[in-house]
């Protein structure tokens, strides 16, 4: 089963604050990890705890992709984009605790 892929205007703002190769590289992985099979728990994806930002994370190097999946509708909802710095996580610049 083949999801779709969509970023909210969120996570299209957090992209901003990545280099080209990063945007690519982010873009890319979205793809190959979460087109097939999103809400499988593997390596670098996990359910998080709940919290405000999203029901998903997806572990990429030092990036950290936040997703909610919608099984009926068959999409993958990008809500935030962020990177790790030791054990402090960043998006758009600025410290967030989930």
């Amino acid at each position: 089963m083949r999801f779709g892929i969509e970023f909210t205007t969120d996570a299209i703002d957090d992209m901003h604050s990545f280099r080209k190769h990063e945007r690519k590289y982010i873009f890319e992985e979205v793809e190959i990890q979460l087109e097939y099979q999103p809400i499988e728990e593997t390596r670098n994806r996990k359910k998080l705890r709940p919290n405000q930002l999203a029901e998903w994370e997806l572990r990429m190097d030092r990036f950290r992709v936040f997703y909610d999946v919608d099984t009926e509708k068959q999409r993958v909802i990008i809500e935030a984009i962020g990177y790790k710095r030791g054990n402090q996580l960043f998006i758009r610049g600025e410290e967030y605790t989930l």
